[in-house]
């Protein structure tokens, strides 16, 4: 039975795809009489069975070699397009994490949009986001790993967009989509380019392909960085972050998938690319450069927030910095267990923020506060995700930046202390939210903030509870880095940052020594972090002004140039015409004389060239 599942694991993203199938009679104006539920109840048993089928399927691939699955598509002119699915531990593995949350967040969407109408489009879309998120961890091949990321930028769009009549909903949808497009541009132009090369889109050949390429430097420096572009916009990495902050517009069940496995698809390209971008040093440069400035930026600009939501966005955004910085240094083990500690401890903070949000009246964590006393589980589930979330222990996460900085402390010592920076911010960032979201009074906007409903808190406290037992599950799994075969001066390092952060974050925003609202010491620097250091600003002076100036001047173009020359052809024949009416009389000769001398006005014109060099070679 296991064996036959494994076998047909490639199935999986279909359960999805057809709950969201299932799911679109209910949208409104199509079934009424039921209610949206029945939406919801379908997608949450297809979710299940993908699930159910994803454990059995690792359990039967562990330890176990690779197989491959091909599914013909297209073959035409030459050009043969193969669907190529990878069935390992790897793979088979995501397909779990992916399904489980996608599992927890549509139980939470129950509770969440319980007097919501829109559940017909909702779960349709959640489950077009479980199948792309699916399939591009089964594919083996980029080409269609870019067909995915397509449709995923299409559901981002959607998903955000899903309250319409909002204007800020809307607005959010459009940057979303059009910043993630800024990106796939620049992807499709490396996925052509990268087959003029090598020839082959599997990711397994190009691995084969890369170890004896023998390329132009300039060339696979170009394809390497068109290829980073892509995967910039789905990780949220500067300068294409913004998009992640727009997208918190979106409902908050719909953000659990988001924050969580939908940043890191792009990170899961970069990985299967990895032996690609060893071809050009300065593409992993690029690569790790990017993952510096989003890192550390994205932990600065977290501390100076004050919506519920972009404290945790640009948290995302930074920890993506992370793995942008473990591919560009051919870390990829360390990568892949950055995803995973990182999508199950940011999933459990935005289920914790995410019922405050609910029923509260405010996001603005300055207006909140004493939430800990009504809030209890919610209060355990954040500083649980929290602590999860950065160098802790015996914590996932701790693990996973430990194994980073150990493979970079002979190499990249520099690295180290941006990678320790980073842990500090974050847990200052944290802490921050966490003070001033359950700590102190409560105030006129959180006296009346109950816990949320159970739909919300048991799946929280499910996850709480794996996000606890991770390390032991990893343990088991043999997937833990031994502590024997560690630096113990990195794993010190850490662990005092972690103490670092989260103390000097609990003094100022927890204890009653320093007034609220608390503010950085110089009114500049506070808005530059703010404002996330203008960049907002910065594109509606750089790009969004030389699109509006190259807008209206094509429109002047078309206006008095390209309708000028047809208003002027109208007005000529219109001119021509009234001019006719009143000057003819009638007589049968007098037309005859006037097509007569058109056509020969027209001869002349049309073989004047001959008659000219004619003319000429008579009178020289």
């Amino acid at each position: 039975m296991s064996q036959y599942l494994l076998e047909t694991v490639w199935l999986v993203p279909c359960y999805a795809l057809l709950g969201g199938v299932l799911a679109l009679p209910w949208s409104p104006g199509i079934i009424r009489k039921t209610g949206p539920r029945p939406a919801g109840y379908v997608n949450l048993v297809m979710t299940f069975l993908a699930f159910l089928h994803s454990a059995i399927a690792f359990l039967a691939t562990w330890n176990h070699p690779a197989k491959e699955v091909f599914i013909p598509w297209l073959s035409t002119a030459g050009l043969n397009l193969t669907i190529n699915l990878e069935l390992s531990a790897i793979n088979v593995g995501a397909l779990m994490v992916i399904t489980g949350l996608n599992f927890l967040a549509q139980i939470y969407a129950v509770g969440y949009m319980e007097m919501d109408w829109g559940w017909g489009r909702f779960y349709s879309l959640l489950g077009l986001f479980e199948a792309g998120l699916c399939a591009l961890a089964l594919c083996n091949n980029l080409f269609f790993s870019y067909v995915v990321l397509e449709i995923l930028t299409l559901g981002t769009y959607l998903l955000v967009g899903l309250w319409f009549s909002q204007p800020l909903v809307v607005t959010g949808a459009r940057d979303a989509f059009l910043t993630k497009r800024v990106g796939d541009l620049f992807l499709l132009m490396g996925v052509l380019g990268l087959w003029t090369l090598a020839g082959t889109w599997d990711y397994k050949d190009l691995a084969i392909w890369a170890q004896t390429a023998q390329v132009d430097p300039t060339i696979i420096t170009l394809v390497c960085l068109a290829l980073i572009a892509g995967p910039m916009g789905k990780c949220a990495q500067f300068p294409l972050h913004l998009w992640l902050d727009e997208a918190m517009e979106g409902p908050v069940p719909s953000t659990i998938l988001r924050n969580s496995v939908v940043v890191a698809s792009g990170a899961w390209v970069l990985i299967k690319l990895q032996p690609v971008f060893s071809l050009s040093p300065i593409a992993s440069s690029a690569m790790v450069a990017i993952g510096v400035v989003t890192a550390i930026g994205g932990s600065l600009i977290a501390i100076a927030q004050i919506d519920i939501k972009r404290c945790l966005s640009y948290s995302v955004s930074a920890y993506m910095g992370l793995v942008f910085i473990a591919v560009g240094t051919q870390q990829d083990e360390a990568a892949l267990l950055l995803v995973l500690t990182h999508a199950l401890s940011t999933a459990l903070l935005v289920m914790s923020t995410g019922g405050i949000v609910w029923n509260s009246v405010t996001q603005d964590v300055t207006q909140l506060g004493g939430l800990w006393s009504r809030r209890p589980i919610s209060g355990l589930a954040f500083i649980v995700g929290t602590l999860g979330l950065i160098g802790f222990p015996p914590l996932g996460s701790f693990w996973a930046l430990v194994k980073l900085a150990d493979g970079l402390w002979g190499t990249h010592p520099w690295l180290v202390g941006i990678i320790i920076a980073v842990n500090v911010f974050t847990a200052f960032s944290l802490t921050r939210e966490f003070g001033l979201i359950f700590g102190g009074k409560p105030k006129q906007m959180s006296e009346r903030s109950p816990e949320a409903i159970w739909l919300m808190v048991l799946p929280m406290m499910v996850l709480f509870g794996f996000v606890l037992h991770l390390p032991l599950v990893l343990e088991s799994l043999s997937l833990l880095p031994s502590w024997a075969t560690l630096n113990k001066d990195v794993a010190l390092l850490f662990i005092w940052s972690s103490i670092f952060g989260c103390s000097i974050s609990a003094v100022i925003y927890l204890g009653n020594i320093i007034p609220k609202p608390v503010r950085l010491p110089f009114q500049g620097l506070q808005n530059l972090l703010a404002y996330d250091f203008y960049t907002p600003k910065l594109y509606k002076m750089t790009i969004i002004f030389g699109v509006a100036q190259l807008s209206k001047l094509a429109d002047m173009v078309d206006r008095f140039v390209v309708d000028g020359i047809v208003n002027f052809v109208g007005l000529f024949s219109l001119l021509g015409g009234e001019g006719l009416k009143y000057s003819n009389n009638g007589q049968t000769q007098f037309y005859a004389f006037t097509v007569l001398l058109g056509v020969s006005v027209l001869g002349a014109w049309v073989t004047w060239p001959f008659w000219g060099v004619q003319f000429m070679d008579l009178v020289f």
